[in-house]
């Protein structure tokens, strides 16, 4: 049976970790952003799950602290209805810098103050109705009448379906691809209780795939949106506390030129039907502000409450994503070459974000592509140049990504990649610290390389048939054994101390140190085949190759870079 009402604002549903304790509990969205200093972080079922989720609170603290300071006043720049609390004018004649003063001054004092103001939880009552899963415009759905009046398949013929166990990114099954490894038996893959229906249904509109293929009738023929999440390569950062995570992620400074974004917030609930917001949705119009974004559909989505939900799911249009730029989406990085975001592959996997380091963070060699650095990267930077991030505060960098199966048909997710990296503030936002990190970074792969040939030449001795693939495993496993020492030193070094013999430290002292490990397993390994090795002809010369060769190659290659770079 349906219950009668499951309001976001009052129940219980978003999973967090206490401050004090390692105790998991669900609270209430109310809850949240009246405590959220006292909880230590999200804990959904996936990370992605708890970006997907960390954007549809943000979406509300940027709606809100853009038209109210700390103290719950609307700003003087910005006339709201008082029954809505929206801009009566998206117009603004202030100036932009006034608007940029108040916003960090708002920025500022909820810091300080550790918590959100009241400001929050009397705007969620404003719109309490459309947080109510079961209410008359159900939060995240769409009516039965509406449904049937826009899709291709009405909801009586039983057709355009999606099974709750496809829904749960943990299992992502369809009804032709059972997944054998799911952590939920056949029976139990399509029971939900509603606080986790409501995690995986805003998870699944940011990571949806294209199994389904009901679409919008009577509309010109359109691609279907995969979850605007599920393309991007994500970053984000993380605090101490959640209240500091939605903090350090609130941007609440944009373009206010019009050309790419703008300051005026509208998520998807203060549109004034579902009908209205599908519509717009169709105009295939990218979003214009983070708000927009962060709430944005992939499905239209019907449901039937039962003794469990039955899912009806019509695809929506992908939008234009052209227009979309670091300001309005501030969670990804992005390729200077055709100035658009990046996209995680399966090819990714096992790449740590410290080997994409000038992906995220800007070095002396692109001060010029500024705009093609994350967002939240520069909105950071901003709130270190303002003072209002702490000396000496070390950032935490992380990622979380659901990863497609690349097949263009269904888009299925294969894998979930997330990883996290700490650095001091101060060397983060330094050009000279990070040139120099990331140049060490070049070194290392450069070693990599050098080993790589090492590895190439040994698949040769063992006369195994793909020497490349041999090659490239090894090299793998070897920037495997390199991400917690290289993590470790990224977090050991100190503004306050000479730059060159910190880097030095990592490319004389630990990196040289994990090759010599390297070879001495495979040295530890070797057979009397390798040892006497093989003879080939070189130059009209017969020369020997065997494992001691291999070694002297490597070690020499290393020395000769080394001298070349000193």
């Amino acid at each position: 049976m349906a219950e009668e009402s499951f309001n976001l604002l009052t129940s219980p549903w978003i999973k967090v970790i206490g401050l004090d304790s390692d105790e998991e509990k669900q609270i209430s969205l109310g809850d949240l952003f009246q405590n959220a200093q006292n909880y230590r972080r999200l804990a959904g079922e996936m990370r992605s799950q708890d970006l997907a989720i960390l954007r549809f609170l943000l979406a509300i603290l940027t709606t809100v602290y853009i038209r109210f300071d700390a103290n719950g006043n609307p700003y003087e720049w910005l006339e709201l209805d008082s029954k809505s609390w929206r801009p009566i004018d998206n117009s603004l004649d202030d100036d932009t810098d006034d608007i940029q003063e108040d916003l960090l001054a708002t920025w500022e004092d909820l810091f300080q103050r550790g918590s959100f103001s009241d400001i929050v939880v009397k705007y969620l009552e404003k719109y309490a109705a459309r947080f109510d899963v079961f209410g008359k415009q159900p939060f995240y759905q769409v009516t039965a009448e509406i449904y049937d009046d826009l899709t291709s398949k009405k909801i009586a013929s039983g057709k355009g379906t999606v099974a709750i166990k496809q829904m749960n990114r943990l299992i992502s099954e369809s009804n032709n691809s059972p997944d054998i490894f799911s952590p939920k038996s056949s029976s139990q893959k399509n029971k939900i209780g509603t606080a986790e229906f409501v995690r995986w249904l805003i998870s699944y509109q940011n990571f949806t795939g294209t199994t389904d293929k009901t679409k919008i009738k009577g509309v010109e023929k359109y691609s279907a949106s995969a979850g605007w999440l599920y393309g991007l390569d994500t970053v984000y950062a993380q605090g101490k506390t959640l209240f500091e995570t939605l903090m350090l992620n609130l941007v609440l400074i944009s373009d206010f030129s019009g050309e790419y974004g703008s300051i005026i917030q509208k998520p998807n609930w203060e549109f004034s039907s579902q009908a209205d917001y599908v519509k717009y949705l169709l105009e295939k119009k990218a979003p214009d502000n983070i708000a927009g974004l962060y709430t944005n559909w992939s499905r239209m989505i019907y449901v039937r409450w039962d003794e469990e939900p039955t899912v009806f799911s019509t695809c929506l249009p992908k939008f234009d994503d052209d227009a979309i730029n670091n300001e309005i989406e501030p969670m990804t990085t992005w390729r200077v070459k055709d100035r658009h975001h990046n996209t995680k592959y399966l090819s990714d996997l096992g790449k740590k974000m410290w080997r994409n380091f000038g992906l995220y963070v800007p070095t002396e060699a692109d001060t010029q592509n500024a705009d093609m650095k994350p967002g939240i990267v520069n909105w950071l930077s901003l709130l270190k140049d303002e003072q209002l991030i702490p000396d000496a505060h070390y950032v935490n960098l992380a990622t979380a990504n659901l990863i497609s199966d690349g097949n263009a048909t269904s888009q299925l997710p294969a894998a979930e990649i997330s990883d996290d990296l700490y650095i001091n503030a101060d060397i983060l936002f330094d050009l000279h610290w990070t040139t120099k990190i990331e140049d060490a970074i070049e070194y290392t792969q450069q070693i990599i390389k050098y080993y790589w040939g090492f590895a190439n030449g040994l698949a040769e001795l063992r006369g195994i048939g793909d020497k490349r693939d041999f090659a490239n495993r090894l090299s793998e496993d070897f920037y495997n054994r390199l991400n917690e020492p290289f993590n470790n030193w990224l977090i050991d070094l100190d503004p306050m101390q000479p730059t060159t013999p910190q880097i030095l430290k990592w490319e004389d002292e630990v990196l040289l140190r994990k090759v010599d490990e390297q070879v001495n397993a495979v040295m530890a390994t070797v057979s009397p085949k390798e040892i006497i090795g093989k003879h080939e002809d070189k130059n009209n010369e017969k020369m020997i190759k065997n494992i001691f060769i291999l070694v002297n190659i490597l070690r020499a290659s290393i020395n000769k870079y080394r001298k070349k770079l000193r």
